[in-house]
């Protein structure tokens, strides 16, 4: 899985003004857990950006007094209204305790019921993936190529090696549907046959 490089300041104050000081900078407040200890430090809101605001999921090597932490966003929480990063934590990686990510999911292939008309209707974007952070894949990838009208791909039919799949198994992930022109032309070629 690739990784971003984000070096934080610690903290001094943890406290509301404090905060509010260092978003006026340009700066985030942030916290890092799951680790030995806890720390408290601020980041570069632009940093963050290549981390945040994309559907990619990514390992974040953070380093705070010169000390290097792999990590991953376990939570951001965003104003309102200006959508600006108001805090974000961070959740510690180690090689033997399992993680939780929402990975994307990408579809692979084009599918027959698509070229008969069907109109193809993705459900879920992301799956809940347990693993540990050497067994994450970058991307959940579901083949289309056997995806006739009227059938869809269920969680329950999808594996990722050396990992789980948290979500429900019976939850549908991508479908395809009849649309209304095939059902016109469906139902035009029944009286057509009935004359």
């Amino acid at each position: 899985m690739e990784s971003i490089a984000i070096s934080g300041s610690p903290r001094e104050n943890v406290g509301k003004r404090d905060a509010k000081e260092l978003r006026y900078q340009g700066q985030v407040p942030a916290v890092l857990y799951g680790g030995a200890q806890q720390y408290h430090f601020s980041v570069s809101a632009a940093d963050l950006k290549p981390a945040i605001y994309t559907a990619d999921v990514h390992f974040i090597e953070l380093e705070l007094e010169g000390t290097k932490h792999q990590a991953i966003v376990q939570d951001a929480q965003f104003h309102p209204l200006t959508d600006q990063i108001l805090h974000v934590d961070f959740l510690a990686l180690s090689d033997d305790k399992e993680v939780v990510m929402q990975i994307p999911i990408q579809l692979v292939g084009t599918s027959p019921g698509v070229k008969m008309g069907g109109k193809l209707i993705q459900k879920l974007r992301t799956l809940r993936v347990k693993a540990f952070p050497k067994n994450l894949p970058q991307v959940v990838e579901v083949s289309l190529e056997s995806l006739e009208v009227g059938k869809s791909v269920r969680v329950k039919e999808i594996s990722v090696a050396n990992a789980s799949i948290l979500n429900n198994s019976d939850d549908t992930v991508v479908s395809v549907v009849m649309s209304r022109a095939l059902k016109q032309a469906e139902q035009e070629a029944a009286k057509a046959g009935k004359k």
